[in-house]
């Protein structure tokens, strides 16, 4: 497509699931911005720059990737990357309810950058990331949900909460 594409989310943490869907984009356009949203609404457990560092160490094999930060409305991050679409991961029919509404709005907002939604990879549809942080936080085994590097950096978070 020869475009920049932006892949939204939280990633509080980053998930196989998103790295799935990241993947797959970056095979798809030629630049892909991950870009981490500062959600006013969510009490994030790891910060957002953090959450940057995670991502570009799980994304580095991926050249065509790039991971940035970004508080405010997507829509002005994407125009202001010269982005023409956003890519969306799709777990479940639950999500498109929720997903058609944002991507309704964007369509308002500048009806110039069009939402692609990719359906995440069967063995991640159930996983998110309020359920990885929950099991991890019991110390169950994350290994083949996350990155290495999420793991670990999972494990310090929860031996941090532990000793205080």
């Amino acid at each position: 497509m020869g475009k920049i594409a932006v892949c939204p989310g939280s990633f509080d943490p980053l998930t196989y699931g998103h790295l799935d869907i990241i993947t797959r984009g970056a095979k798809v356009f030629n630049e892909i911005r991950v870009v981490v949203l500062n959600n006013s609404s969510k009490n994030p457990l790891f910060t957002a720059a953090e959450r940057v560092e995670l991502i570009k160490e799980a994304t580095k094999h991926l050249p065509n990737v790039q991971v940035d930060t970004f508080s405010g409305l997507l829509i002005d991050y994407a125009k202001s990357v010269g982005a023409s679409a956003i890519i969306r991961g799709l777990r479940a029919v639950s999500d498109f309810e929720y997903e058609m509404q944002i991507t309704s709005m964007n369509r308002v907002l500048d009806e110039n950058i069009e939402t692609f939604f990719i359906m995440t990879n069967n063995q991640y549809s159930f996983l998110s990331s309020s359920i990885v942080k929950e099991v991890a936080k019991y110390k169950g085994d994350i290994s083949e949900l996350v990155p290495q590097i999420v793991e670990e950096k999972l494990k310090e978070k929860f031996m941090e909460g532990a000793s205080n």
